[in-house]
């Protein structure tokens, strides 16, 4: 392991973390699901016979189903509480687990309804099927939701998605809206539980109808205030490392967003070729109350016409989200873990974080360390270190080990420790800290890897 290093900070007091509300609001996502479970249970009478099996079945995944449907689109609606206390990490990927569960439920719905009513009527499946999606009320609509909910879980598995472009799957994943209105009305209109029981409808109304609102309100109202608000454009584009560039944004009232260091934002770039993406970078420097940075790498299409963008061009911007950020920490020594383009947020937190920290940064050579420069000079300026984990001369790649993480830092498992990089290398140092006996909840990190 290569390494440079500054001066020490002085230590200061502890900062208390904030409790994450994940386990207490799983609960309640799972006591909905057995609410759902209850309505049929308490709606239905005696089950007669193999029909009466397979139909009961169906109609329990058809409620847990249209249950799932709302709180997949809920998942959705970026709500700041969920983004900033649970972690956007960890909500995409309880939108991407309940979107597995939603199509699993969905597929076995139409599977045992459909065989329930043919063991019924005597029929086959077939006439079965062309009965019910032609005659029954509202089971049309239904179709089409069914068609593109099933479109979406397809393109949104991990085989396709690395066959698709980011801009295909996003414009199909926002079929999903179409889909669970579609297949809304066949549940209360076909749904024996629902009928006749006012109170029931009255619930599953204010379900969705709630959960309709944190979309209009989270993705449609509140990115619209926001970007009238700030007006913000580019203000220049600077060169960091080879295929690394930063943007500087300025607005008016930044600081009224509430930005912290470590977050993100979605931004849109109004600009030829980037106007129809909406992609996710973390600021590289603290928030100014007229100036925001990202740093961008050129790895896609997006990221590589970045350099390209003029001084004036509008910017639409939605967040901020994230929580990585120093209401996390639980001690006065922190140390931050980067691998190349992942330096952005650490960055930020650097200069921010308080107390005794430590920067160590993972790279090819030092001509690809971005912002090498700045991170120097706020090393000199709060007192606190920097080391580089550099290529050797024949391009061997330094290990980074339990053994080594001890070796530098003796009191490690007194440390929180933020990693920010691509995904196989927060994962291999996560294993090395927890190796090193690194308490799991003073290891911050986000990943989107779903």
């Amino acid at each position: 392991m290569t390494t440079v290093e500054t001066g020490r900070a002085a230590p200061a007091g502890p900062r208390t973390a904030r409790r994450s509300p994940a386990g207490p609001l799983l609960a309640v996502l799972w006591a909905g699901a057995a609410g759902s479970v209850a309505l049929w249970w308490t709606g239905t009478g005696s089950v007669v016979g193999a029909a009466g099996w397979l139909t009961g079945a169906g109609r329990i995944a058809g409620l847990l189903c249209g249950y799932a449907c709302a709180v997949l689109v809920g998942l959705m609606a970026r709500v700041p509480l969920l983004e900033a206390r649970v972690g956007s990490d960890r909500v995409a990927r309880w939108h991407a687990m309940a979107g597995r569960y939603t199509i699993c439920l969905l597929l076995a719905h139409v599977a045992f309804v459909l065989a329930g009513y043919a063991a019924q009527d005597r029929a086959s499946l077939w006439h079965e099927t062309v009965t019910v999606v032609l005659h029954y009320p509202d089971m049309l609509k239904a179709t089409a939701g069914t068609v593109m909910l099933v479109a979406v879980g397809v393109t949104s598995a991990r085989a396709a998605r690395r066959r698709t472009s980011y801009e295909f799957w996003y414009y199909v994943h926002l079929l999903t809206y179409a889909a669970v209105f579609l297949a809304f009305f066949h549940q209360l209109a076909l749904g024996d539980q629902f009928n006749g029981r006012p109170v029931a409808t009255a619930l599953w109304y204010a379900l969705y109808l709630g959960v309709a609102a944190l979309v209009v309100w989270f993705r449609i109202l509140a990115p619209v205030r926001l970007n009238r608000r700030h007006r913000l454009r580019v203000d220049s584009v600077h060169q960091e490392a080879p295929g690394v560039y930063s943007v500087v944004v300025r607005g008016r009232h930044l600081d009224e967003l509430g930005a912290r260091p470590g977050q993100f934002f979605r931004w849109r770039f109004l600009g030829e070729g980037l106007r129809w993406t909406s992609t996710p970078y973390s600021l590289s420097a603290p928030p100014r109350p007229d100036l925001l940075r990202i740093t961008v790498k050129a790895l896609g299409d997006h990221s590589a016409a970045v350099p390209l963008l003029r001084p004036g061009t509008r910017v639409w911007a939605e967040g901020p989200y994230g929580s990585l950020t120093a209401d996390r920490a639980t001690s006065h020594r922190s140390l931050l873990i980067a691998a190349g383009v992942g330096i952005t947020p650490l960055r930020a937190l650097f200069e921010t974080l308080p107390g005794e920290v430590t920067l160590l940064y993972r790279a090819r050579g030092a001509e690809d360390l971005a912002l090498g420069g700045e991170l120097e000079a706020i090393a000199r300026w709060r007192g606190a270190r920097v080391l580089y984990a550099l290529n050797g001369p024949r391009g061997q790649r330094p290990e980074i080990t339990a053994e080594s993480l001890r070796a530098a830092f003796p009191d490690l498992a007194g440390h929180d420790v933020y990693i920010c990089g691509p995904h196989g290398f927060a994962q291999d140092v996560y294993r090395a800290l927890r190796a090193a006996r690194v308490p799991d909840r003073r290891i911050h990190h986000e990943s989107f890897e779903l």
